[in-house]
């Protein structure tokens, strides 16, 4: 059947007012009509009306980077088919892929095979680099043909004689080069950021340096090659967005969603979420973070997906792989989370938070923006009061390094042109329920 919302904040694109109206959505999951339209047509069809005051009917999301290593791995790893899953049930319309992967995603057939169903998109980046190994380049021009959104590196920037020379050899054209601030030699073994905390809580402390020194550089090859469009992957300290505001024309960046609702002095010793790079900082750096998205410095939030399985999670915390699974809750995790920090915490307003989560995301990567059209299905529904407790038993993804487990998250998305009908959940009388 048709769904009918009553009364839903309705937020259609960039630079437009939310409007408070009723929408009508198919029955093949499409949104048909919105405003005084939407209400005559529903009252013809003699649908039911969901109320849905408070609720936000909007674009679907993108994410700008996350890691699959084993897209046709066994359904007890995280695979292509559990990632569109949780994906779409997050709200997330487009995910782009790092080439970081067994084998590295480093040239044309290894990019071939990759793809979701529509309404879903999965984008790919290339590698920088051969294998990922930083000492050679990977042929460039035979990736970009072969659909590659840009060029990736690792963890930590290339060598810099390296990185001239692809950027000299200019075979991306004005493709988004995307470089970590991060040099791994210089964090000494470090965990988490140097801070206060980090020194009460006993964790092997990680200097700022080994962000700010690399940033500088890159800073400074981007003069260099002004016509390179160079990326800044996952800023994550208070010094290096202080470093970005005393340019005049800075890079564009992206920053991990994690560094954004956690820091040092906020998890208790055994939570997941302490083994992530970057190293996670300090509440000063997270402030930081979040003024510099406020302030356009930071275009981009990216959930930076990386799941680990049973055995990899069992390891000791210095000796296991760093990272987070980021998609795997039922109805959402990344923008619940986000929602409550900034919407709730900060006061900003969803249009704020839609161009940092999906319409700065798609600039990055080369698309348009994502907007709401009759006859799209990249539409989601999401409920800021619902709540509900996070476990893993409702997951949809078999990565165990989940933060936030047993707790319980306010915010969730209840339906979206993304998933089938049979999964949303609208409560309302005369509505559908999951």
């Amino acid at each position: 059947m048709p769904l009918w919302l009553r009364q839903v904040d309705l937020l259609v694109g960039p630079d437009q007012k939310i409007d408070c109206c009723d929408a009508l959505i198919d029955d093949q999951g499409c949104l048909a009509l919105w405003g005084t339209a939407a209400r005559e047509r529903a009252e013809q069809l003699a649908i039911a009306p969901t109320e849905a005051r408070g609720w936000l009917l909007a674009p679907s999301l993108v994410d700008p980077h996350s890691v699959l290593e084993a897209p046709w791995s066994q359904p007890t790893e995280d695979n292509l088919a559990s990632l569109a899953a949780s994906a779409a049930a997050s709200g997330y319309g487009t995910v782009t892929l790092l080439p970081w992967a067994s084998p590295w995603r480093d040239r044309p057939e290894r990019l071939q095979g990759l793809a979701w169903q529509a309404p879903l998109r999965l984008k790919l980046w290339g590698s920088f680099s051969a294998e990922g190994a930083d000492v050679e380049l990977a042929d460039h021009r035979d990736q970009i043909q072969a659909g590659a959104i840009g060029l990736a590196t690792g963890h930590s920037h290339p060598p810099l004689a390296l990185l001239e020379r692809g950027l000299l050899l200019d075979e991306m054209g004005n493709l988004p080069i995307l470089v970590a601030p991060r040099d791994a030699g210089l964090t000494a073994g470090g965990l988490v950021r140097e801070s206060v905390e980090t020194l009460r809580a006993g964790w092997p402390p990680d200097p700022k340096l080994s962000e700010t020194l690399p940033l500088q550089t890159l800073l400074a090859l981007a003069v260099e090659r002004p016509g390179a469009n160079l990326v800044l992957m996952n800023v994550s300290t208070a010094a290096g967005v202080a470093i970005l505001q005393g340019l005049a024309r800075p890079p564009k960046v992206t920053v991990s969603w994690w560094h954004l609702v956690a820091d040092s002095g906020s998890l208790s010793p055994t939570d997941t979420g302490w083994s992530v790079v970057p190293s996670l900082g300090a509440p000063e750096d997270r402030q930081a973070l979040i003024s510099g998205l406020r302030q356009g410095l930071i275009q981009a939030i990216a959930v930076n997906h990386l799941a680990l399985n049973a055995e990899e999670q069992l390891l000791p915390v210095d000796q296991r792989r760093r990272g987070l699974a980021g998609y795997g809750a039922q109805r959402g995790l990344v923008l619940p989370a986000l929602w409550q920090e900034l919407v709730e915490h900060h006061q900003w307003t969803a249009s704020e938070l839609w161009q940092v989560i999906s319409w700065g995301p798609a600039e990055l990567i080369g698309d348009s923006p994502e907007v709401l059209y009759p006859g799209t299905r990249r539409w989601i529904l999401f409920d800021p009061n619902l709540e509900s407790t996070w476990d893993m038993q409702s997951s949809l993804s078999p990565g165990v390094n989940q933060p936030l487990l047993g707790q319980t998250l306010r915010g969730q998305v209840r339906a979206s042109g993304l998933t089938e009908p049979r999964h949303w959940l609208l409560s309302a009388p005369g509505s559908r329920s999951a």
